[in-house]
């Protein structure tokens, strides 16, 4: 577990909201995957990467996401609410399922106005998980999340990013933005057992393009 306490809780559902930066534990001792955890550090600096034409999709009400597909990764997984701990640390995907994504259900819906996160391992102790492969997924490269409206939500990537977990950005990756946006997020970089594990946070950057019935 990490040793870090948390500096900020991440933004729940309300307006205006508040931002926090999400590092990355390990599930498990003996797992060989990080996930996200408390906070790692204070608001980064800089500015958001470049975001591209802007949304031609208007923003949808909150509803519950239920799955989502990823076709550069051939990934289709199903979707966990989750929440914080009494530390204000984010729940993590079951480890043992290596198909299996999570979202923060206090924050907001992927589809709805501002930045949805989602979450799931890059590995598991029995071999390549849900988001193994996000770090290469390029712009242009879509994701479905399929919700319990009965509406897909289609978010184009815009940009894949890998942050050091000493340095990770909070502002950047979750600064408050007035059109639907989505954030990827998994571990990345370096593994060093001794140092904790995965070094990096990677995170892919996407915004509503379309809706479609489901």
């Amino acid at each position: 577990m990490s040793t870090r306490l948390p500096r900020e809780r991440p933004p729940r559902r309300s307006f205006p909201r508040r931002t926090a930066a999400a590092g990355l534990v390990p599930a498990a001792a003996a797992a060989l995957v990080l996930l996200p955890g408390s906070p790692l550090a204070e608001p980064g600096t800089g500015t958001a990467p470049r975001s591209g034409p802007a949304s031609t999709a208007a923003p949808l009400p909150a509803a519950r996401p239920v799955r989502i597909d990823i076709p550069g990764l051939r990934v289709s997984a199903p979707l966990v609410g989750l929440t914080l701990d009494d530390r204000g640390r984010l729940g993590v995907p079951d480890p043992a399922d290596r198909n299996l994504a999570g979202w923060y259900r206090d924050g907001v819906t992927p589809g709805s106005p501002g930045n949805a996160i989602v979450v799931a391992h890059v590995d598991t102790p029995t071999g390549p998980a849900a988001f193994a492969g996000l770090d290469a997924l390029p712009p242009g490269a879509t994701v479905d999340v399929r919700r319990a409206d009965r509406r897909i939500a289609t978010f184009r990537i815009y940009a894949t990013e890998e942050y050091e977990k000493s340095d990770f950005p909070s502002t950047r990756v979750y600064g408050p933005t007035k059109d639907a946006q989505l954030r990827l997020l998994t571990c990345g970089g370096a593994y060093d057992r001794g140092a904790g594990g995965y070094q990096s946070n990677v995170v892919a950057f996407a915004r509503l393009v379309s809706v479609r019935p489901g």
